[in-house]
């Protein structure tokens, strides 16, 4: 892959960071300093009578967003921006969509990448997905904290992993429906937390979605005349989130 398509891949993941670096240089906290009202301590609000302290706040209303068009319908806190492109990789249109909020200093993020049959159909789906995860690794010059497969609608293969980095901690999720990837992640301080982060991160609904493309293995003649039967890795369109794809 170029060197001109690893910056564009980059970008949005960079942005984030930046951004986290930059709110948690604000104040003693991410954000600079508080709009809210502290809060009195039990015997203030109380009395000397032990009364209970006032119930935590809720987390952030959450939105509904996507549409048919975009193959699903998510929920995230605020308004997100969209960006969509296309790429031509070498095996035809890699289709690109983008969804970025960042609200109560908490990175929100969901992506999309429409492969082209003929770069999905010879690869195993953890091709996509192990590359959705050492990408955010990469990007954020972190460590994976944790990993696990998971499957989406009891169907489609998926990864969720947790990764710590100096900009924050990371919690992300990678789908492959079809010959799309989807790619669901939070970024945020972890001694605050992201109080909607798990209900974001669980959100994701598709919309008639498409059968489980077929495998097909690519085999390559090796040097001693058998055959190779091992797939490449995903190499085309860029690999960050925010080029609406993470392989």
């Amino acid at each position: 892959m170029s060197l001109k398509s690893r910056l564009l891949g980059a970008f949005c993941v960079f942005s984030l960071v930046a951004f986290a670096c930059a709110t948690s240089q604000q104040g003693g906290t991410p954000g600079g300093s508080s709009t809210v009202e502290e809060l009195p301590t039990d015997n203030q609000a109380a009395g000397t009578t032990g009364a209970a302290a006032p119930a935590a706040p809720a987390g952030p209303q959450l939105n509904t967003f996507g549409s048919p068009e975009d193959g699903f319908t998510a929920k995230m806190p605020g308004t997100p921006q969209v960006n969509r492109s296309k790429q031509t990789i070498s095996d035809g249109d890699l289709i690109k969509g983008d969804w970025v909020a960042t609200v109560d200093n908490v990175a929100y993020g969901l992506s999309t990448a429409e492969y082209p049959l003929k770069t999905v159909a010879p690869r195993k789906p953890d091709a996509f997905l192990d590359k959705s995860k050492t990408d955010f690794v990469t990007a954020l010059k972190g460590t994976l904290k944790s990993e696990e497969s998971i499957t989406l609608n009891g169907v489609y293969p998926g990864k969720a992993f947790v990764i710590s980095s100096e900009n924050g901690e990371l919690k992300g999720r990678a789908y492959l429906v079809g010959t799309r990837l989807y790619t669901l992640f939070t970024l945020y301080n972890p001694s605050i937390g992201a109080p909607a982060g798990d209900a974001f991160l669980n959100s994701l609904t598709l919309i008639n979605p498409p059968p489980p493309v077929e495998r097909k293995s690519r085999r390559t003649v090796a040097t001693d005349g058998g055959t190779d039967d091992d797939e490449p890795t995903p190499t085309d369109g860029g690999t960050m989130p925010g080029d609406g794809g993470t392989r």
